[in-house]
Order: structure tokens, then sequence, then C-alpha cells
């Protein structure tokens, strides 16, 4: 029998210790060293590979072949997927509490129930509950199979009996081995299952859904291996005053990981929005100072998105720079190239910033149109409402080219937008469009004159 000893492991990035600490000495967090039971020989036996092993072979020799997929029946998730789902593949997903992940997951396996049979394991409701959500939601699928258990074997033995096309583990930090002789949740556990879960899905090609909880700053609470050991790792967004939610993937190996899916919140579940550019310019005040519209890329889809700037005066010593959906530093610096640049005194004003709808643009094309309304609050001006700005901004004033104009102006046009004020450079690229005047500027002092 294996000899049992005590370790103290830390809960928010795995290290060990063979006492009890204050504060972890690798992550600095406090109170977070949890005492755990560990065996100083793991049998590794259930970690071995079944059958002969790999030989290797010329790279030139291996068959290529493009992965098969299923539709989950649910297009934005299909298209943050890459497509579809991959049998075999992992994916995690993660999110406020109360975002809609456990809505998500399961109509995605009552849709993929259609042609399969699909297996829902709860760790956090009782069947009477899910069914009570799936009444909600207008599910009522035969092949959907719903589970409520925690322990890892039993759950395993079940899949390996009724063998279905897709398994949800909901979530993965109520899942716990009796090989570990610490709580569900820890890190250990967390590690030890997810583990267990990727060889099932691996050895017997079932595509599996992991619902994973998330620390208040926002990853995924557990060891970071978490997102190492999986294919495909999703983030779900969204601010509980909103009605929208937004799918981001940021990791996956079957597919991009720049694809968004964008889903609105009824009462009927969350419903896929095809066209997201109509609905965060739904409510958009029109001739309105501090008010810009602009176009981000995301993946392969254009998303127009109305940036609000609010420039007053400050009543404080410093003047505060808050942002809401982009970068503060970015902000900070385009701040700094107006009162340079254009001589507008900033210093002692507060300037907020905020991307309407709860979406977040890393991109630097929405330069412009940070520049546009900081200004336009400033000086107290509105821009046209039928103008689409792009472009990013250097340190010396100038306007530089961005990537897929045609694509962006083009969903400008389709909403009615008539005018687009974008880089030069960028601008000889694209040919004559009727129904829209294209403005290409070099600086910003040509923005200047044609914004206000």
């Amino acid at each position: 029998m294996a000899k049992v000893r005590t370790v103290f492991v830390c809960q928010s990035c795995g290290y060990q210790s063979p006492r009890w600490l204050g504060r972890c000495p690798d992550c600095q967090a406090w109170n977070a060293l949890v005492e755990e039971q560990q065996a100083a020989e793991t049998d590794l036996a259930r970690y071995a590979p079944k059958g002969d092993s790999a030989t290797p072979e010329p790279i030139t020799a291996v068959q290529a072949a493009p992965e098969p997929r299923r539709s989950s029946g649910i297009g934005e998730l299909d298209r943050v997927l890459g497509g579809g789902v991959v049998p075999g593949s992992v994916v995690l997903i993660g999110g406020d509490p109360g975002i809609g992940k456990s809505t998500l997951v399961l109509q995605a396996l009552a849709a993929l129930a259609r042609s399969g049979t699909t297996l829902y394991v709860s760790g956090e409701e009782s069947p009477q509950q899910i069914k009570m959500r799936a009444d909600r939601l207008h599910l009522a699928e035969d092949r959907l199979l719903v589970l409520a258990e925690t322990s890892l074997e039993r759950i395993i033995a079940q899949a390996k009996k009724i063998a279905p096309a897709v398994l949800a583990i909901d979530s993965i930090q109520t899942v716990f081995t009796e090989h570990l002789g610490s709580a569900p949740g820890s890190i250990g556990q967390v590690r030890e299952s997810a583990g267990q879960l990727v060889l099932l899905s691996k050895g017997t090609n079932l595509a599996t859904f992991l619902v994973g909880h998330v620390t208040k700053e926002g990853s995924f609470a557990g060891p970071r291996v978490l997102e190492h050991m999986v294919d495909t790792v999703l983030y779900f967004e969204g601010d509980r005053g909103h009605s929208f939610r937004i799918l981001r993937a940021v990791k996956n190996r079957f597919g991009s990981t720049n694809e968004i899916g964008v889903f609105a919140m009824k009462e009927d579940g969350l419903q896929p929005v095809p066209n997201p550019s109509e609905l965060f310019l739904a409510e958009r005040p029109v001739e309105v100072p501090g008010s810009v519209v602009i176009a981000s890329i995301e993946g392969t889809r254009p998303i127009l998105v109305e940036l609000q700037a609010l420039v007053s005066p400050t009543s404080f010593g410093t003047p505060r720079r808050t942002t809401l959906g982009i970068e503060p530093n970015r902000a900070a610096l385009l701040i700094a190239v107006l009162e340079k640049k254009m001589g507008l005194h900033l210093l002692g004003h507060d300037v907020f910033v905020n991307v309407a709808g709860g979406v977040r643009i890393d991109e630097p094309a929405v330069d412009l149109g940070v520049v546009a309304a900081v200004a336009s609050s400033f000086l107290d001006k509105p821009v046209d409402a039928r103008t689409l700005v792009i472009g990013e901004v250097g340190l010396a004033g100038e306007v530089r080219a961005v990537s897929q104009v045609d694509a962006r102006v083009r969903e400008a046009m389709k909403l009615g937008f008539s005018r687009c004020i974008l880089p030069e450079s960028s601008r000889r690229q694209l040919p004559v469009l009727p129904g829209v005047e294209l403005y290409g500027v070099a600086s910003l002092a040509q923005a200047w004159d044609l914004l206000f």
C-alpha cells in the first residue's frame, strides 16, 4: 500500500509546501494553501495508452485529412468552434456566475441529440431542476440523457455504457475521484478529473464539453494546466444589465481564435444574433456630441459598434482617464496625441470612453474613432450620424492603414451609412462604391477638417 503524505497546495497556482503558509511564495495569494492528502507513489497505469506503442514516421508520409464536424444547431457556437463540434475534442467553457453557461450547453446538447445520444452530467443541479430549465427553453429530446453525479469513476462508467456522441460536465470543479483524498474543487481533484476525461474523450472519440468556474480576476479556477489539456477554451462574456452575451475563443486547436459569437438572452433561452451590428446600433443617439460609429473586425466578420466619449472639467488635482471596452493605455496615448498635435487642453478635464453594448475591442482601427469621439465631446460638436470612422493613429498624428477595409465599408453600407472617413492608403485600394462617399485622410488635421 502506498504511503500517504500531507501537503499544502495553493488553490490559485498549484504551489505545494510541506507546511502551511499564510502567503503563497509563488503567486503571492493570501490564505490560499489548503491541506491535501497525496499518495507518495501514484498509480500511473491508468494514464498509459492502450494498444501497441506508436512508431516515428516521416512527416511527409502522414496522411492529413480534414477533421469531421457535426453542427451544434447553434450557428454562433459553430462559428466560434470553427465550423462545428469535432469528435474527440474537449471544449472548456467559462464565465461569470449566471451568465448562461449551463443554458448554452443544454441548448447545444439538445440540438446535437437530434443526430445522436448526448449525456448531460450535472454536479450542481438535480434532474428535476434541469427538467424545469429544459421546459422553460422548450427542449424535449428523448436522446438527451441527464445524470446528476459527481463521482468521476461513476461518470466514466456511465459514459462507456451509454456511448454518447457528446458528453457535458457541469461543472468540472464539482467532480472528484476516489484516488485522491482532497476535497472536490481542489487543485489535485480538478487536474486529475480533467485528465481522465480527456483520456476518455481521445480514446473513445467522444466530444466533451467542460463547464468551469472562474475567479474574481476572470481566469479559470483550478490549475493553469487545465487550459493546456483541453482543445478549445471559450469565455462567455456579458453584463447582466444587457440582454446579449459574447462567446469568445482564447484557444482553439481546430479553428480561429478571432471569431466571436453573439447571443441575446431571452425568456426562451439564448438566441443567436446573426447581425450584431444592427443590435449594437439599435439605441444609438443621433446628433449627440461624443458619439461615433466605428467598424471592428472580429475574425472574418465586421461589426459596427458605437463609441462614446464624455469630457468634463475635473474636480480633482489629477484628471481621470476611464475606459470601458478598450485598453486604458491606448486611450491615454491618443489623448496625449490630441493635446500635442491638435492643441486640445485636456489636462484639466476628466475623459471617459465607453464602447456601447459591453463589447471589448482590441484592434488599432479604433484609434481614429476614439480621437473623434473625445474631440466631439470636448468641442460639443456632434459627428454626422451617417459617418463611419476607421483608422490607426500614430504618435506623430498620422493616420495609418488598417486591414480588411472593404469588408468594413460594405457592412456600413448595409446599415445605411453614406460617408466613411478612412486612411488615405486604404482608400486607394478600394473601388468606387455607389451610395457611399469615401474620404481618405493621412493626418489628424485632415480628419479634423472633415469631422468638424
